[in-house]
Formats: structure tokens, C-alpha cells, sequence
């Protein structure tokens, strides 16, 4: 009965709802690519919507999860934002309250999923980039002047303009300052995996 009535407050808010009485059967539907917004129960049948948030996180699920509770204590929800939820709201919500925050885990699930599309670009820019101007790159980035990267490459000043000028260009790079934020993007994906 509350199932029904939040899908129908959420379908009046506009958005396309999809709900289910099982986390089993939420599982088996679950599509990584489609993007959205979780409203769980804490208490549901087969595991807590706890349970099914860390199982989740397990599986590298980035949609934004919204737990609701009839009664919330305090270690509940610090557990339930330890484990990355994006709220806590408890019963009776408050209709707008609901629509509200559904409409801010969608905004945040659309900028998870565009920050992830931009990393993979970045990635795949680095790759494109030869051996040669890998080590330049990580110079570069260590602050190191075109004079003193020629001599601990041992090549002419010139060569390494012209590989920093490359590098520039494939990675799509305005600035100094923007390869620099790039190149700690493709080091945070290297140290994760």
C-alpha cells in the first residue's frame, strides 16, 4: 500500500517509476547503465534496505539511494550515511519533502554519471599518448621546465616543445592548470584500478 502510493506521488511529480515488493526482484531487473533514484524501505522481506544498500556498494551501483522508516534512531542513520545514502526521511513523508529529494538524486545521479563519462574520456585521451610523451606528461606535471625535462630525457629543448605541444592537443587540454587537473584524474583511476 505504501509502495502504491509513493509510485503514484512520484509519477505525479513526473518521473517514470518502476517499483517492486522484493529486493530479488529489484536485483534482477537492476541495469547499471539506466539512470535514476532508489527509494528503499528500511524494512522490507529478504534483506534490510540497509542490507541492500551495501549490497549495492558492493556492486558498484552509483545510484542515489533515499531510505525511508517508520521510526529512525540515531546509529541508523549514521550507518545508513556511512554507507553512502543520499537521505533518510521518515514516515509520514511529507509528499513535497519526497519530491523534493527524489528530484535532487536524480540531479545528483546525472552529475555522477556525466563526472564518470568525462573520467573515461580523459583515460582514453591518455592512452593515445605515446611512451615518450607519457614521461613528458608527468615532467610537466611535476613542475619541471622544458630545459631541465630536455636534459633528463636527453633531447633538445625543441623535441620537447613539440611533444608538450602533442600532449596538449590530445589530451584536449586549455591549460597548464587543466592538464595538471587531468593528469590527477588519470592517477586516481591508475591507484583504483
Amino acid at each position: 500500500e505504501v509502495r502504491d502510493v509513493l509510485t503514484a506521488l512520484v509519477q505525479a511529480a513526473g518521473h517514470v517509476v518502476v517499483s517492486y515488493s522484493r529486493p530479488s526482484q529489484f536485483l534482477e531487473k537492476l541495469d547499471q547503465a539506466t539512470p535514476g533514484a532508489l527509494i528503499l524501505d528500511v524494512r522490507l522481506p529478504e534483506m534490510s534496505g540497509l542490507e541492500l544498500q551495501r549490497h549495492l556498494n558492493r556492486i558498484g551501483s552509483i545510484l542515489p539511494v533515499i531510505l525511508i522508516t517508520n521510526h529512525a534512531d540515531i546509529p541508523m542513520v549514521v550507518e545508513a550515511m556511512r554507507e553512502g545514502a543520499f537521505d533518510f526521511l521518515e514516515k509520514p513523508v511529507r509528499h513535497q519533502d519526497l519530491v523534493d529529494r527524489v528530484n535532487a538524486a536524480l540531479k545528483k545521479d546525472a552529475q555522477n554519471r556525466e563526472s564518470i563519462r568525462r573520467h573515461a574520456d580523459i583515460r582514453s585521451r591518455f592512452l593515445t599518448l605515446s611512451t615518450r610523451e607519457k614521461e613528458v606528461l608527468q615532467l610537466v606535471v611535476d613542475g619541471r621546465a622544458n630545459k631541465v625535462i630536455a636534459l633528463d630525457l636527453g633531447l633538445s629543448e625543441r623535441t620537447v616543445e613539440v611533444h608538450r605541444g602533442n600532449i596538449m592537443d590530445k589530451m584536449g587540454a586549455h591549460s597548464l592548470a587543466h592538464l595538471v587537473r587531468m593528469h590527477m584524474i588519470i592517477q586516481s583511476g591508475i591507484g583504483h584500478g
